[in-house]
């Protein structure tokens, strides 16, 4: 793992805790003791999410598959959500259809 790289719990619900591995983006500062929120991650999942099918309403195709990669890092103390490269290719794949009706 990279030394920026740490395993740290994340309370998702009142009865559910997760380790998440965590890029530091600060200065030394000790998470490991503290758990922290999940929030921030899916309120970037809800919000890209809903940016996006907006958007795809408006143009209409007849299929759609979209793909975003998420790095979560942690700086001053909270969970942050990077939009990352998921395959070298981009960070953000659309693919639509639309298919001619007669």
């Amino acid at each position: 793992m990279d030394a920026k790289m740490k395993v740290i719990p994340v309370k998702v619900s009142e009865n559910l805790t997760i380790l998440v591995e965590a890029r530091s983006l600060g200065g030394e500062e000790d998470v490991s003791s503290k758990f922290l929120s999940f929030d921030p991650v899916t309120d970037a999942i809800e919000a890209i999410s809903t940016k996006i099918a907006a958007t795809v309403q408006k143009i209409k195709p007849d299929k759609v598959a979209i793909e975003f990669g998420l790095e979560i890092s942690v700086k001053s103390g909270e969970l942050m959500t990077l939009l990352v490269n998921g395959e070298q290719k981009g960070n953000l794949k659309i693919t639509m259809e639309w298919v001619n009706k007669p």
